[in-house]
């Protein structure tokens, strides 16, 4: 049943990939074997920043470093809820480095940040819906962030935490299967979680916007939504149909270069929630 959706106005953290490459391979999506167009990179990525901004959105920019080629997926280095920040502690090496970087930011921007004591890798692996069961945190585990972070997320927000376990590994993190549409709304890919946790998501959101195995795959539900424009990757085309049948607006953006490193929309930007 389609309803008018209300947009909101968000605020974004985003890192220019001009630094980006793939030359090691820490998810299934990633080939060094593939080369890179970091020129179409960067354009396809200020595309996106564009698009929000033009959405009426503020978009802050982090800085890239070199020698750190994912600082791009900049929504893995922090999550943030009602101005507290709870710091990403990255599993793999490779990215470890990025965590210093988001603290930097935050600290010198005067938010409230906590270090992680447990690996978790940010907005990759939390989404928050403010108005669903009273503000509800939908947390995912099985290949990057640790299910004890979940506890520790929810020390330090104060929020109720749902862990959901992922089992296939090119869905890693949370926000490659399942994504927040508005403040009560989520559209996800059953087949990217236990049976358990889809058992769990049927009773929370009836009434949720499913995606199927081909949008999932072309990273469809790695989305950014403002709760009626919903901006996503251009080759989930069925996806985007159904948001528009669920009276959401797609705008779709073309992300090649940046799938390439396993990530799309959502994992370029990271929401700063005051």
């Amino acid at each position: 049943m389609s309803h008018q959706q209300i947009p909101r106005k968000r605020t974004f953290l985003m890192c220019s990939p001009e630094h980006f490459e793939v030359t090691y391979a820490i998810n299934p999506w990633m080939d060094p074997a593939v080369s890179v167009d970091r020129t179409s990179a960067v354009h396809q990525w200020g595309r996106l920043r564009e698009t929000l901004v033009g959405l009426g959105h503020t978009v802050h920019l982090l800085t890239p470093e070199a020698g750190l080629p994912d600082m791009v997926y900049a929504a893995n280095g922090a999550f943030v809820v009602d101005g507290t920040v709870y710091g990403a502690r990255f599993k793999h090496e490779q990215r470890t480095a990025e965590a210093q970087a988001h603290q930097a930011f935050y600290e010198t921007h005067g938010w409230r940040y906590v270090a992680a004591a447990e690996t978790n890798e940010g907005e990759g692996d939390f989404a928050y819906l403010p108005e669903a069961h009273g503000g509800l945190i939908l947390a995912g585990y099985g290949f990057r962030t640790e299910p004890v972070a979940h506890a520790e997320a929810q020390e330090v927000l104060g929020r109720p935490v749902v862990s959901l376990r992922l089992v296939d590994p090119r869905f890693y993190h949370l926000d490659t299967a399942l994504t927040v549409l508005d403040d009560r709304t989520i559209s996800y890919f059953p087949g990217a979680f236990s049976h358990a946790a889809q058992r769990v998501l049927v009773q929370l959101f009836p009434d949720a916007v499913i995606a199927d195995e081909v949008d999932a795959f072309a990273f469809g539900l790695n989305l950014v939504s403002d709760g009626r424009n919903v901006v996503l990757n251009s080759a989930a085309t069925g996806l985007a149909a159904k948001l528009e049948a669920a009276g959401y607006t797609p705008v779709p953006v073309e992300l090649t270069e940046l799938r390439k490193g396993g990530g799309s929309v959502k994992c370029c930007v990271a929401e700063l929630r005051h």
